[in-house]
């Protein structure tokens, strides 16, 4: 069977003054097994403002080390039901880019709720997976992850 390979993995959203940031990580937290130890996990959470001049926190957390990241592939296919694997394979052309990184939106609220659901919308978690491809390229890497999202 296939193996999906990434250098890393970034998870990240905002958190809007209207939103607890607890809840916020609460949510993101989801998309990490419990064998991937805190220490693998880099946070970062950047204080920007919106358009209007409200205070928006961008949080992401990103996981390198190549054990962590094994693991959280495995967790997130995991997460996927059949329905988002499809729209997934679907929309790969979009959700793949020159650089090799495979994007994956989910529903910010449902994750809170401890729910995936892959969601196009602006309240998002997004998932960043830079893969590991040879030759680099957008095809290879699309041919990869389909035959992942397919086993």
């Amino acid at each position: 069977m296939p193996k999906l390979q990434a250098h890393h993995i970034r998870v990240s959203t905002f958190a809007h003054a209207t939103e607890d940031p607890e809840k916020v990580l609460e949510a993101m937290g989801i998309f990490f097994p419990e064998d991937v130890p805190s220490e693998d996990i880099e946070f970062e959470i950047l204080e920007t403002e919106g358009y209007f001049g409200n205070p928006i926190k961008v949080i992401n957390a990103e996981v390198k080390r190549s054990k962590s990241v094994k693991k959280m592939l495995e967790h997130l296919k995991e997460l996927l039901n059949d329905e988002d694997k499809e729209y997934l394979l679907e929309n790969l052309e979009e959700k793949v880019d020159e650089t090799g990184t495979f994007f994956i939106r989910f529903n910010k609220q449902k994750a809170y709720l401890g729910e995936a659901e892959v969601d196009e919308g602006e309240d998002v978690i997004q998932i960043k997976i830079k893969i590991k491809a040879f030759p680099m390229k957008k095809e290879t890497v699309m041919k990869t992850v389909r035959e992942w999202l397919s086993e």
